[in-house]
């Protein structure tokens, strides 16, 4: 019997190692897998490259996994926010790296390494320092950058409902990043709000498909404040 649900977040990390690029989920702080995030931080795993929206927010959440000074390199599209304290302390001081992608060129790269995408050209960045060492073409009048996808070891997501197969809803503004993340990495693990039955769910409104999820675990209340987005 197929059950990717599993009884706690940190049955849910068991197994993701060192030197891991994890594909975090969320918007800002909308659909942020707060609950994975602060798993991540207890498990202990270090050397990771991050790939999200952006870099944090306050001290929570990405912000506090940042603080552990257990991420290597962020590779992301807005950095910088007013917020933004301690991603900005860690670079001033050179202790991060940082990949700066344009956010339609973060999505697409994502997109690209789930449908199996080996490279694609983008007009996004040509001329600007961001393709600066990357291949350029001209095609039919305009200019292109060769983009390649970005693989995940892991990816942490934040959905709605989820069933034992994998399957996963999500709320509103909170879906961002989820579904593309889930077909773009070896493991994809989800929070969700709720777990149902099999059958309780449309398979209409199914956005992931169990088949690119490997756990799932209901977080329950922890999850409404990013829910609610």
């Amino acid at each position: 019997m197929i059950n990717k649900i599993v009884a706690s977040v940190a049955e849910a990390l068991a197994g993701v190692k060192d030197g891991s690029t994890i594909l975090v989920g969320g918007f800002g702080t909308a659909g942020l897998p707060n609950a994975l995030i602060d798993g991540l931080i207890e498990q202990g795993a270090k050397d990771l490259v991050v790939v999200n929206n952006n870099a944090g927010n306050g001290y929570t959440g990405l912000a506090a996994l940042l603080q552990t000074g257990r991420v290597r390199k962020v590779i992301c599209s807005f950095p910088r926010q007013t917020d933004s304290y301690v991603f900005d302390e860690l670079y001033r001081a050179k202790k991060i790296e940082l990949e700066l992608v344009p956010q339609g060129n973060l999505a697409e790269r994502i997109r690209a390494a789930g449908a199996g995408v080996g490279a694609f050209y983008t007009p996004t960045g040509f001329g600007t320092l961001l393709a600066e060492g990357k291949e350029t073409r001209h095609i039919n009048g305009r200019d292109y950058v060769l983009e390649y996808p970005i693989h995940g070891d892991v990816a942490l997501i934040s959905a709605y409902k989820g069933d034992r197969w994998g399957n996963l809803t999500y709320r509103k503004t909170a879906r961002n990043f989820g579904p593309i993340m889930a077909t773009a990495a070896r493991m994809a693990i989800a929070q969700v709000h709720e777990t149902v039955e099999l059958g309780e769910l449309d398979p209409e409104a199914v956005v992931t498909p169990g088949i690119f999820v490997k756990r799932v675990v209901a977080v329950g209340a922890q999850a409404s404040a990013q829910q609610a987005a």
